[in-house]
């Protein structure tokens, strides 16, 4: 009896070795050794983002008609006091707040009118409004600050927790998203993660390994906003469930059946 609860213990711990061993991520990399990182990475916008413009300087009152997120209702008084109107009241809420990417990649910004904003990154668009205001002598020394207001990607397939995750602020890595998403389940193909991106009107679909530090140089290792992270299910994985069931009720049957085999010795 003791031999046949031990063989059952070691089917069980070695199974178990085998399904987290093909889990195993980076496994190519070098203990010690250094690896580059790219620093300078940077979001780029797309239709239907939502963005949050600051515009401030010396003057505060100059700013006032920058800063009326996707609105130009202002009017300048005899005294020369601006004014302002219809400021919507749910400012918490983003779905509602900032400037709207449209489908021409443009937004509409309080005096400069229809910016071309969609393949710049945030760093692109904020001199592009600064150089407009010094250029047109709006303000002389603008600063200028450009957020995300609808940072999310989604996480699908063989991970712990499949869901759309927003982010803060505009980075994240792949290996991040996996992680915020509960890792990869044991059912989970660490060899074929997907990035699914959109590129203007098209989608493409670009496949990791996690197993290796080549991960680091995929053009999708920084995730962008709305990216689809898709891991792929085992292909035997409904086999495998299959075996796995037949194995456990082969084991216990055979369990069983020895400790019948004994305890009928034993009455003889």
């Amino acid at each position: 009896m003791n031999k046949s609860i031990l063989f059952l213990l070691a089917v069980l711990i070695l199974s178990s070795c085998a399904t987290r061993k093909s889990l195993t991520y980076l496994r190519d990399m070098e203990e010690l050794k250094e690896y580059p990182v790219y620093q300078k990475y940077e979001a780029v916008i797309h239709r239907d983002d939502r963005l949050s413009i600051t515009v401030s300087c010396k003057n505060p009152e100059l700013t006032l008609p920058f800063n009326i997120p996707g609105s130009s209702n202002y009017s300048v008084g005899p005294d020369g006091n601006i004014s302002t109107s219809n400021i919507p009241t749910n400012a918490s809420d983003n779905a509602n707040r900032g400037y709207l990417v449209d489908v021409n990649g443009e937004i509409d910004f309080p005096v400069l009118g229809k910016l071309k904003v969609e393949g710049r990154t945030r760093g692109q668009v904020t001199e592009l409004i600064k150089q407009r205001l010094i250029d047109e002598d709006l303000i002389k020394d603008p600063i200028v600050m450009v957020n995300f207001l609808n940072f999310k990607i989604t996480v699908l397939g063989e991970v712990g927790g499949p869901g759309v995750y927003d982010i803060t602020g505009d980075r994240i890595t792949l290996i991040e998203a996996i992680a915020k998403a509960g890792d990869i389940t044991d059912q989970g193909r660490v060899d074929r993660v997907a990035v699914i991106r959109e590129y203007g009107n098209k989608r493409r679909i670009l496949f990791h390994d996690l197993r290796s530090k080549d991960v680091f140089n995929s053009p999708c290792y920084y995730l962008q906003q709305n990216d689809i992270v898709y891991v792929e299910p085992s292909a035997i994985k409904t086999r495998d469930n299959a075996q796995r069931a037949f194995s456990t009720v082969s084991m216990i049957l055979s369990f069983v059946t020895t400790i019948t085999s004994l305890i009928v010795l034993g009455f003889k």
